[in-house]
């Protein structure tokens, strides 16, 4: 948890979100102060499916439409595969109209400063996105 930086702040594990009667289950949901937003974290065991992207997707609207505050940013999902095949991904997110990054986990995580940065990084993009459309 340290590793994410100070600015992460959990929520929750199984974060529980109910939407049309029936009860889904996040894995991991944080709110990070520095960017005033929530971070879904998914996590999977095996290699990346495309359907993973669509599941994270309806996550993030949930949390956007059920529990993000009126002063909050729109929510940031981040997918964590034990495997990844580029050109599956490519395919998967090609029509995606979300800006979306799909990686590798690793037993120990990167660098904090890289993690943050990548973060960031991925922030100004969905900013951009969303003030072009």
């Amino acid at each position: 948890m340290s590793e994410l930086g100070r600015d992460f702040c959990f929520v929750g594990s199984q974060y529980p979100i109910q939407i049309g009667g029936r009860d889904f289950a996040l894995d991991l949901l944080f709110f990070h102060r520095g960017l005033n937003c929530l971070v879904a974290i998914e996590l999977k065991v095996g290699r990346f499916e495309p359907e993973y992207l669509g599941k994270l997707g309806f996550y993030l609207e949930a949390l956007d439409r059920e529990e993000r505050k009126p002063h909050e940013n729109p929510a940031i999902g981040v997918l964590l595969c034990a495997s990844k095949d580029d050109e599956v991904v490519e395919y998967a997110l090609n029509r995606s109209l979300s800006p979306a990054l799909i990686a590798e986990y690793q037993v120990q995580l990167p660098d904090k400063q890289l993690l943050q940065a990548k973060l960031h990084e991925f922030y100004a993009l969905n900013v951009a996105q969303t003030e072009e459309g």
